[in-house]
């Protein structure tokens, strides 16, 4: 089974938490146990399991992704300017697995799931949700 997520971002940079969207896909499949893989289509976004309890967590990430790979110091920056997204999505990964385990998102108490735009606003990201049944 495969379903599309289509998100709306409205920053340069964030994090926009699909986790109870991706449920939804996990519960509607009917599958017991498996595997869900998350799948972001783009080269400047990226999918990141993370703590939603404290918004600080979304920020701190953020400000360390920030820290590490400035904007504007890249040579991809002469073409587009936006040679730090590129970088970021690639550092941190267009994807997640997670296990299936009767028939809920194997996620613990304080892990979500987010796509991470790093070049938005954007109208149209394209997230591929794929159930792998066991």
């Amino acid at each position: 089974m495969q379903k599309t997520i289509e998100i709306t971002t409205d920053s340069h940079n964030g994090l926009y938490d699909i986790t109870e969207k991706v449920k939804k896909i996990v519960s509607d499949s009917n599958v017991k146990t498996g595997v869900v893989h998350i799948y972001v289509q783009g080269a400047t976004a990226a999918i990141m399991i993370q703590e939603n309890w404290d918004e600080s967590v979304q920020h701190d990430m953020l400000n360390l992704l920030k820290t590490l790979i400035p904007p504007g110091v890249w040579q991809h920056d002469h073409q587009d300017n936006n040679g730090d997204a590129h970088l970021k999505s690639g550092l941190i990964g267009p994807s997640e697995s997670i296990p299936i385990i009767n028939y809920n998102l194997g996620l613990s108490t304080w892990q979500n799931v987010f796509l991470c735009e790093f070049d938005g606003p954007r109208d149209d990201r394209k997230i591929i949700v794929t159930i792998f049944p066991c």
